[in-house]
């Protein structure tokens, strides 16, 4: 039987892509997403991507959205303590296993498989080695479309912020700059792609930059 699957989903490409490679695999009946919201302003940890913009996706790709509410600031306790519960609720539900779309960050997966271990779910990284540059031409080559709402500005310029994810922007990206944002580079908001069943119509809004990052709006016009 297809194991019953969650995904960890940050609104961006790589959790999108995710979804769809495991929407190929038939050991894997996904049922559902779940994303960590920023319990004071209601969005996204890092991608600060409105609960509108995820009920969208969620509706787009057809599965339902769990979110998962974060203190702030949260400590790592707190965040444990958190996660255990929401753990311990999908077990009740009869949810096999949780995937992620981290492509190589080693302390990354190490950590998520500390959360779930002895839990009895199993972690899956469905892009987990793959090489990035046959991610983002895979990405580029379908049609996903994704814009950067949020950038390091440390690693990039603010103005990149907003803008749409493409072969010219990544071209302008500084030597050692990771394409797909694998070291927080960017994050980015998915729009549209081979799985969703039609596109989100967006807005961008100014980029206002805000303890060392770029952040810019996108938000849904459905």
């Amino acid at each position: 039987m297809p194991k019953k699957t969650l995904l960890s989903w940050s609104s961006g490409k790589d959790s999108a892509w995710a979804l769809h490679l495991l929407r190929q695999d038939p050991a894997i009946d996904l049922v559902g997403l779940f994303t960590s919201m920023n319990q004071k302003y209601g969005r996204v940890s890092m991608h600060a991507t409105r609960l509108e913009m995820l009920q969208c996706q969620a509706a787009s790709v057809g599965l339902t959205l769990q979110t998962i509410s974060l203190p702030d600031p949260c400590s790592n306790e707190q965040y444990a303590a958190v996660m255990h519960d929401f753990v311990a609720q999908a077990i009740a539900d009869g949810v096999q296993c949780m995937a992620f779309g981290d492509l190589y960050l080693e302390d990354v997966r190490k950590y998520r498989e500390s959360q779930l271990q002895g839990s009895g779910i199993e972690p899956l990284f469905p892009l987990w080695g793959m090489p990035v540059a046959q991610v983002v031409e895979q990405m580029l080559a379908v049609g996903l479309e994704t814009y950067i709402c949020c950038v390091d500005l440390k690693k990039l310029p603010a103005h990149f912020a907003g803008r749409k994810w493409s072969r010219d922007l990544i071209a302008k990206f500084p030597p050692g700059c990771d394409p797909c944002g694998e070291n927080g580079e960017i994050h980015t908001v998915v729009v549209n792609g081979p799985m969703f069943r039609e596109p989100i119509p967006v807005s961008v809004a100014a980029t206002i930059e805000r303890d060392g990052f770029a952040y810019a709006d996108i938000i849904p016009l459905s």
